[in-house]
């Protein structure tokens, strides 16, 4: 049955012959320019118009992404063994636009694991959730600029997602709900916005929306040719338990921050610092990060090789005795960029991540990549990807957490169909030798099939 579905999947996606570029958030997709075309069953379903009498425009699309991944010791504990995951995602959207100033936009997601043998975490299994329910409208009287007001459900994705990230490397995205407001011109856009965080559990439409407000803030993108684009932001957070190795208590967070950054055709920087200030029961928070990322493309070289450096200090909590609170909180981080299956996570660390790109041709691209990772502070421990407290760190002395060693290679099989594979290496160093007495090395390897409509 599952071959039959695939098999009609390719001969439906053969329809369109026009290129296809897919965004990480479905909804920024534009597909006017299908009006005119060919009225093949893919360019209708992209693009059509409801009722003659009126412009109201129905858009559809979706993803089916499967991922096979195997992981050997993948706490760094001996004698784990292998461990096995089948992980399925299913997506389907549909927006209703009506004239210039109204838009309607829903999407369902199902995330599926199989075959682990440790319980089912909630990045990887959310039965059938709806992921986007909302509404726009457009105040603005011109397409020069746009005054939008956004309510309902919504994902949020902001600068290099070191803070704000849809999280779409795990197989359950990330999703808020409640009001933002939007200030968009060409070279400027301005968010602010007040929102809530579900209670994700694994079962069918059971996550738990707290009307409550717990993200808050403002983000800024303004681009410039000559001097370089910068983004200036302000989050708040709160969370009502929150674990470091101080204790767990309620947290409220602020965050300020500035990116600056310029991608051209040879030279790519991006520099990111953030400080963040508030409570943490009765401990004053004063944290701050400072991430650098270097590229460049030597594009008259065979495979139009890139070489990459990125650097990264996160602050980590000096004393836990001191009504002080140190550790870098990254809210709601993509976790992926620290590693293919990242084991440690972007608080307390320094990290050193030179790596290679390799474009075969325009449809494959190889990446070899290192990542030095050590503890900021020898009196905080190591934390989840997903910024959650993992280990404690002060009865160790070891500064270095370990080195990963990652290969990955992207096909783009054509306009719906990509495939990826990785494989990664986790050496431990003399930290993880400290706290996990009978410890291993850690081994991983996944490959994943996507498609896209």
């Amino acid at each position: 049955m599952k071959i039959s579905v695939l098999v009609l999947i390719a001969a439906f996606a053969g329809e369109n012959g026009q290129a296809q570029s897919f965004m990480l958030l479905r909804f920024d997709e534009d597909y006017t320019h299908l009006a005119d075309s060919s009225r093949n069953l893919y360019n209708r379903l992209k693009h059509s118009q409801i009722f003659s009498s009126g412009p109201v425009i129905l858009s559809i699309g979706g993803e089916i992404r499967s991922e096979w991944a195997l992981k050997e010791d993948e706490n760094w504990i001996a004698n784990q063994g292998f461990n096995y995951s089948f992980l399925q995602r299913y997506s389907l959207h549909a927006g209703v636009r009506s004239g210039d100033n109204f838009r309607f936009f829903a999407q369902l997601n199902s995330s599926l694991e199989n075959g682990s043998k440790y319980a089912v975490s909630t990045l990887d299994e959310d039965k059938l959730e709806v992921q986007d329910l909302f509404i726009d409208y457009d105040f603005s009287s011109t397409p020069a600029q746009q005054l939008l007001l956004r309510i309902g459900r919504q994902e949020l994705d902001y600068g290099s997602g070191r803070l704000i990230s849809v999280r779409d490397g795990n197989n359950s995205r990330q999703y808020f709900t409640g009001l933002k407001f939007s200030y968009n011109k060409p070279k400027v856009r301005i968010d602010a916005f007040v929102l809530a965080t579900d209670r994700t559990n694994p079962g069918l439409f059971d996550n738990q929306t707290k009307l409550q407000g717990n993200l808050w803030g403002a983000y800024s993108d303004i681009r410039s040719a000559q001097t370089g684009n910068f983004d200036f932001y302000y989050l708040g957070a709160m969370r009502e338990q929150s674990r470091f190795e101080a204790g767990t208590d309620r947290e409220v967070r602020h965050t300020v921050a500035i990116r600056h950054w310029k991608d051209d055709k040879l030279f790519m920087y991006n520099i990111e610092t953030a400080y963040q200030f508030g409570k943490f029961g009765q401990n004053q928070i004063s944290a701050w990060t400072l991430a650098i990322e270097l590229r460049y493309r030597f594009n008259g070289v065979k495979f139009t090789p890139t070489v990459n450096l990125r650097n990264d200090y996160i602050s980590g909590d000096k004393n836990a005795l001191d009504k002080k609170l140190n550790s870098f909180n990254p809210l709601y981080p993509k976790g992926g960029y620290f590693g293919f299956n990242p084991l440690i996570g972007p608080s307390n660390l320094i990290d050193i991540h030179p790596y290679l790109t390799l474009n075969f041709t325009d449809r494959f691209l190889f990446q070899i990549d290192l990542v030095y990772n050590w503890r900021y502070s020898l009196q905080d421990g190591i934390f989840h990807p997903g910024g959650s407290f993992n280990i404690a760190g002060s009865n160790s002395i070891a500064r270095y957490i370990g080195t990963t060693y990652l290969l990955s290679a992207d096909y783009r099989i054509n306009n719906h169909f990509s495939l990826s594979v990785g494989y990664q290496y986790f050496r431990v160093g003399g930290f993880i030798k400290d706290v996990v007495p009978v410890n291993a090395n850690s081994r991983f390897f996944n490959t994943q099939l996507s498609f896209k409509f």
